[in-house]
């Protein structure tokens, strides 16, 4: 069946069962909401590559964070380049960045040197 509209679509990930999913994405209209309960380093995460699968060119995917979409700077840039190369944008709320496939190298580059900050902090803990 095919949507008559773009959607907006929700990816949002947790570490444990008892974290509060609700305040990553409080406030975004969003179509769809899919929810993974998994590690960060967890490849298994059933919900996003559902969210994937369900995703069409014209859709948008709202993450919280880049941190919460991907394992690790390769991860997040083979995603976000895999999403984009289909026609789905995507977008982060923290920080505030919208990546829609004809980014500017700069926008590029930026996405590199915080998902590498992230992963630092991660490796930190």
């Amino acid at each position: 069946m095919r949507r008559k509209h773009h959607a907006r679509v929700g990816y949002i990930r947790v570490s444990s069962a008892d974290q509060n999913t609700a305040r990553q994405l409080d406030g975004v209209e969003l179509d769809r909401v899919f929810t993974d309960k998994a590690s960060g380093k967890d490849t298994q995460r059933p919900q996003l590559q559902a969210a994937l699968d369900w995703l069409r060119e014209g859709d948008t995917l709202v993450v919280h964070s880049m941190d919460r979409l991907a394992r690790d700077v390769r991860d997040l840039l083979d995603l976000v380049g895999s999403l984009t190369g289909r026609g789905i944008t995507v977008e982060f709320l923290h920080p505030s960045m919208v990546f829609t496939g004809d980014d500017s190298p700069m926008n590029r580059l930026m996405l590199s040197v915080l998902g590498a900050v992230g992963e630092f902090e991660r490796a930190l803990i």
